[in-house]
């Protein structure tokens, strides 16, 4: 677990320093705006690293199952090379999906009048301003929006069998321990999920 988190931890602070550092030098440059490839790069690390925290988040839930319904076998089941392996391809599905997705709007024409009421580049945004059929791109988005679903449906899934694994444990004291020990993972995933279906199921 504490590999997993060093791994989220890492996550988040590249994905602040991809916000911010872009936002000072905005706010410090007399001319308010940003190149098309500053735009793409600040897309990709962007997308790319909220794509890394829901399979990570995933991951973790997986991770917190086979702690708590097979404590006995954990090391054997969550060994070395197999963590490893996981956060690895969390990185690299990632890294694929923000790739294939800003590569597939920025091959697009867009209008002359280019201006995004944002700090940040945001796939939706940009989405707007394309002066041609974006149907390709809207469909391409809906099936890997649903990709990304995939982890959401692992992590309900863990916690279905965890919880019904807490309902077989008798004592009081061992209920609230497995409660505290999920409570901060489902606390992020909660916030993660919540605020990402919000911003991107109601346009």
């Amino acid at each position: 677990m504490y590999f997993l988190l060093g791994n989220l931890s890492f996550l988040y602070i590249c994905y602040t320093s991809s916000f911010i550092s872009p936002m000072l030098i905005i706010f410090r440059a007399k001319r308010k705006s940003s190149s098309s490839s500053g735009s793409a790069l600040q897309m990709v690390v962007s997308l790319g690293l909220g794509s890394i925290e829901c399979v990570l988040l995933g991951v973790m839930a997986y991770d917190q199952h086979v702690a708590i319904c097979n404590p006995l076998r954990y090391p054997i089941i969550m060994n070395r090379v197999l963590f490893v392996h996981m956060a690895a391809w969390s990185w690299i599905i990632g890294c694929l999906y923000s790739l294939v997705k800003t590569v597939l709007t920025m091959a697009l024409p867009f209008y002359r009048n280019n201006i995004i009421n944002h700090l940040t580049c945001e796939i939706l945004a940009l989405l707007k301003l394309i002066c041609s059929d974006i149907s390709m791109n809207v469909l391409i988005m809906t099936v890997a929006s649903i990709v990304l679903m995939i982890p959401l449906l692992l992590i309900f899934i863990s916690y279905v069998l965890i919880l019904s694994s807490i309902l077989r444990i008798n004592s009081a004291e061992g209920r609230k321990k497995i409660f505290s020990t999920c409570s901060s993972h489902l606390t992020v995933v909660i916030l993660f999920y919540g605020s990402a279906l919000f911003m991107y199921t109601m346009p």
